[in-house]
């Protein structure tokens, strides 16, 4: 025993004979004497008081866990986890919802299957099954859209492993007050042109004046051919900038091919890398610089479809941000009988091209129609008449008035 150690207990039996502190004392002695036992460098002490250096290291702290609990997924509590799947992120996208990340040493179509199997029981319906053109699965139920697809991993530590992203995203479920056409929009332009009355009325129509001012070749004739999701930005961004030609301010700006792709599929050195790169800068599709982080493929080759023609359009009509939107909201303006089918992020579009009365999109394309059929695959034709006429209800500008622009131009 140490001197200093003497010295203390005997004072602290001189102490034990004082009155009141007897007991205090004795079980501190007590305390003190198991405390420094056993030691004979007087460290013990210093090294039971210090604190747990597992709590000083950050590793230590922030070590993946084998499971991980539904509070730190912010998924569903009837959405199973896939077996032995690491949570690696959770990130929530400028539009709304979460989007988490995983990692599993199995395959994706393992994946695929597993969801398959256990969501349908819960009440999610499967409304897009994975393929080779579309590579993900999407469900619902209710206001609720999950959509599983695969993502690359850019972890070398992650090699061989399937990394894939589970998205959520919560449609309002408040209607709008008043479920007829919505106030018309106040911040459109007030000098553009009135449409004229000279609209065609069969599709090579809308092809003769597209070709023209030069949106179309001579050869884009066959008016019952799908077109593609690059075909449509190309010709959507040029329909516009001809269109729109003598407001320079509106113009979409084409990206520079020395731009870093944002795109995974669409290098500088693709031909349409202009076009869909400067949609993408422009926040009119959707986009990881949107906020979409599970939109890192453009998938330039697949057939572009209905609500997808909507939802690039709409915005270069208005010229405002979209309107919330709900289902209800969406089948008491429109009345389509399949509006649980449109994808979230299509509905706003679909009810704000609502409020462009007879010169709305889904009015001029499909006509009359209580199906919207959001998923069905759009021909030429189709999207010639979408992208004739830029504007909102009466006031805009359409491709033959760019036609006579280009007359008068030549005369003077």
């Amino acid at each position: 025993m140490l001197p200093f150690q003497t010295n203390w207990l005997a004072q602290i039996g001189a102490d034990l004979t004082h009155p009141g502190k007897s007991l205090v004392l004795h079980c501190f002695a007590v305390i003190m004497l198991i405390s420094s036992s056993g030691c004979g460098n007087g460290k013990s002490l210093q090294n039971n008081l210090a604190p747990d250096p597992k709590l000083q290291d950050p590793a230590a702290v922030n070590k993946p866990v084998d499971t991980v609990t539904k509070s730190a997924t912010s998924l569903p509590a009837d959405f199973s986890l896939y077996p032995q799947a690491q949570l690696q992120s959770t990130v929530e996208p400028k539009e709304g919802g979460t989007v988490t990340t995983w990692t599993t040493p199995d395959s994706i179509e393992s994946v695929y299957k597993f969801y398959q199997q256990e969501l349908p029981p819960k009440q999610w319906e499967i409304i897009t099954q994975p393929s080779d053109s579309s590579p993900q699965l999407v469900a619902k139920q209710q206001q609720t859209t999950a959509t599983i697809a695969p993502q690359p991993s850019t972890d070398k530590q992650q090699s061989g492993l399937t990394t894939y992203t589970i998205g959520l995203l919560t449609a309002p479920t408040t209607p709008t007050p008043n479920p007829q056409l919505p106030a018309p929009n106040s911040q459109l332009p007030t000098s553009t042109i009135k449409l004229s009355n000279s609209v065609p009325t069969a599709p090579a129509d809308y092809l003769t004046d597209l070709t023209k001012i030069g949106v179309l070749t001579s050869k884009d004739t066959a008016t019952d051919r799908i077109v593609t999701r690059r075909e449509y930005a190309r010709w959507l961004v040029a329909a516009h900038n001809k269109i729109t030609g003598t407001k320079p301010t509106q113009q979409i700006k084409l990206a520079a091919t020395n731009t870093k792709p944002i795109f995974q599929d669409v290098p500088s050195t693709n031909p349409d890398f202009p076009s869909i790169q400067g949609l993408a800068e422009a926040g009119l599709i959707p986009s990881p610089l949107s906020g979409d982080a599970t939109s890192v493929l453009f998938r330039p080759d697949t057939p572009m479809t209905r609500e997808q023609m909507i939802l690039w359009k709409i915005p270069l009509d208005t010229r405002q941000p979209l309107p919330a939107a709900s289902l209800d909201a969406v089948k008491q303006t429109w009345g389509f009988q399949d509006v649980g089918k449109i994808d979230p992020k299509a509905l706003r579009a679909v009810l704000a091209d609502f409020q462009n009365g007879e010169q709305s999109n889904i009015r001029r394309v499909f006509g009359y129609t209580t199906l919207f059929q959001p998923k069905k695959t759009v021909n030429l034709g189709e999207v010639a008449i979408a992208i004739w006429y830029f504007g909102a209800n009466s006031e805009g500008l359409s491709a033959r008035d760019a036609v006579g622009s280009l007359g008068t131009t030549t005369q003077n």
